[in-house]
C-alpha cells in the first residue's frame, strides 16, 4: 500500500500516547485526511477529551465520532454470547474478545459514511486484537484497506511514542504521579490487566490493581440476594425491575463487585501462537453465567443441553479468535438462539464473599416434573421395574465384551 492509494482514514482513537501518536504518523505516511472514532463501550472513563484532543490536531469537528454503543454492545453481542454459556479455555469469559466485532463493524460504518479509503488501529504485532479487528473488518467489507502503525512503524516504545509526539508537538496529557504497569482494556462486560509484574505467571496480582471489585475477605458478612428474571434466555428484569440489556449488565457489575465477585487470574493461549497471564474482573457476567445456566438446568432438554455444551468451545474460540462475522459462528448462533425459545422463568442467587449461589429456579416451562423425581410414593409416574430393562440393554456389550475376552 502506498500513500497515494489512501486518502482518507478511520481511526480508531483513545486519545491517549498511542493514538495520538498514530493520527499525526498518518498524516505524515500517507499525506491523508484522519476520522476519528472512540467507542463509548462502557468503560467508565470521559471521552469529550478524546474530542478536544482530536480537535487540536486538526481534526474537522464532523470528522469526531464519538458513538455510545452500550445498549448495541450488550443486546446483540454480550446477550448472544451469554445464551451460549460461553467460556473460552474453561475460565475466560471473553470480555475483550466480544467487543472487537462491534468496533470493527462501527469502523466500516464510519468508513462507508465518510468515503473513506482505509481504516487504522492500534493494535499491536503481538496481539490478539490485530486480528480481531482485521478479520471482521474484512468480513464487512472486503475491498477495505487496514493501516496496522504497529506493523510498520520503529517507535516500539513509550520513550521514542514520547519523543515523536514532542517532535510534532502532538498533545500529550502528562498523568501525575506514577505511570500504572499495567495494561488495561475495560468496557461493560468486563476489565483486564496485563503486563508489568503479571508477566512473570508466579506473582501475585497486587491488592492495589483490581479496579471494580472488593477482595472476597473485604466484602460483606451478610449475603446478597438477587431473583433474575429471564425471557427467550436473556435477563429481562432483577427483583421485579424492567431494565435494558445495559442496566441489566451494570447493575450486576455493581453488585457483584461490591460482593467481590469476579476475579480471575489466568494464563491463556493466544491466537497468534503465544501464551499470555492476564487478570480479570467480570463480576456482572460471572453472575450472568451462573444465573443462565441454572435456568437452563429445568428448561432445555437433556440433548439439546449436552450438544450446546459441545458446540460451546468451538464458539466460544471463535469469538476469541475474531471470527464473529464468520458464517460457522451466525450458523452456531441461529441454533443457540433456537434453543432459549423456552428459556424463560426465575433464578434466584445468594452472593457472598466472592461466591454466586444458585438458591432457587423457576418457570412456567420448566421439565422438571416433581411426581417423577420425587423420593416419595409417586403414584404410578414412573415404574421403577422399567428401569432393569433398560439396565441391561445397556449392559448387553458390556457383557459381551467381558465373556469374549475372560
Amino acid at each position: 500500500m502506498t500513500s497515494t492509494d489512501v486518502n482518507r482514514v478511520v481511526l480508531a482513537y483513545s486519545g491517549g500516547l498511542d493514538t495520538s501518536v498514530i493520527l499525526q504518523w498518518l498524516k505524515d505516511e500517507y499525506n491523508c485526511e484522519v476520522v476519528t472514532f472512540t467507542a463509548d463501550l462502557g468503560q467508565g472513563e470521559e471521552l469529550e477529551p478524546a474530542r478536544a484532543k482530536a480537535v487540536e490536531m486538526g481534526v474537522p469537528d464532523e470528522h469526531i465520532y464519538i458513538d455510545d454503543l452500550r445498549e448495541e454492545f450488550v443486546r446483540d453481542f454480550v446477550f448472544p454470547m451469554f445464551r451460549a454459556n460461553t467460556i473460552y479455555e474453561g475460565e475466560y469469559l471473553l470480555g475483550t474478545s466480544i467487543a472487537r466485532p462491534l468496533i470493527a463493524k462501527r469502523l466500516i460504518e464510519i468508513a462507508r459514511e465518510t468515503s473513506a479509503d482505509a481504516i487504522s488501529h492500534g493494535a499491536t504485532g503481538k496481539g490478539n486484537d490485530q486480528v480481531r479487528f482485521e478479520l471482521g473488518a474484512y468480513a464487512l467489507e472486503p475491498g477495505i484497506k487496514i493501516i496496522a502503525p504497529w506493523r510498520q512503524w520503529d517507535l516500539l516504545s513509550r520513550e521514542k511514542l514520547l519523543a515523536y509526539a514532542a517532535d510534532r508537538n502532538i498533545p500529550i496529557e502528562m498523568s501525575r504521579g506514577s505511570k500504572s504497569p499495567f495494561s488495561m482494556d475495560a468496557n461493560m462486560l468486563h476489565i483486564s490487566y496485563e503486563g508489568g509484574p503479571l508477566e512473570n505467571p508466579w506473582t501475585e496480582p497486587p491488592a492495589e490493581m483490581w479496579r471494580w471489585s472488593v477482595s472476597p475477605e473485604a466484602a460483606p458478612n451478610e449475603a446478597t440476594y438477587l431473583e433474575l428474571t429471564y425471557a427467550h434466555g436473556d435477563i429481562v428484569a432483577i427483583d421485579g425491575t424492567s431494565m435494558s440489556p445495559a442496566e441489566v449488565l451494570m447493575y450486576l457489575n455493581k453488585v457483584g463487585g461490591e460482593n467481590g465477585i469476579g476475579r480471575l487470574d489466568i494464563v491463556e493461549n493466544r491466537y497468534v501462537g503465544m501464551k499470555s497471564r492476564g487478570a480479570y474482573e467480570t463480576p456482572g457476567g460471572t453472575i450472568m453465567m451462573r444465573a443462565h445456566r441454572a435456568i437452563e438446568s429445568i428448561t432445555l432438554d437433556r440433548e439439546v443441553a449436552h450438544l450446546k455444551d459441545e458446540l460451546m468451545p468451538r464458539y466460544a474460540k471463535l469469538i476469541y479468535n475474531g471470527y464473529w462475522w464468520s458464517p460457522e459462528r451466525e450458523m452456531l448462533q441461529t441454533a443457540i438462539d433456537h434453543s432459549q425459545a423456552h428459556v424463560n422463568g426465575d433464578v434466584r442467587l445468594k452472593l457472598f464473599k466472592g461466591n454466586v449461589e444458585v438458591t432457587g429456579r423457576r418457570s412456567n416451562d420448566s421439565l422438571f416434573d416433581e411426581n417423577i423425581a420425587t423420593f416419595e410414593d409417586d403414584g404410578g409416574a414412573y415404574d421403577q421395574a422399567d428401569a432393569e430393562g433398560f439396565i441391561k440393554l445397556n449392559a448387553l456389550r458390556l457383557r459381551t465384551l467381558a465373556a469374549k475376552r475372560g
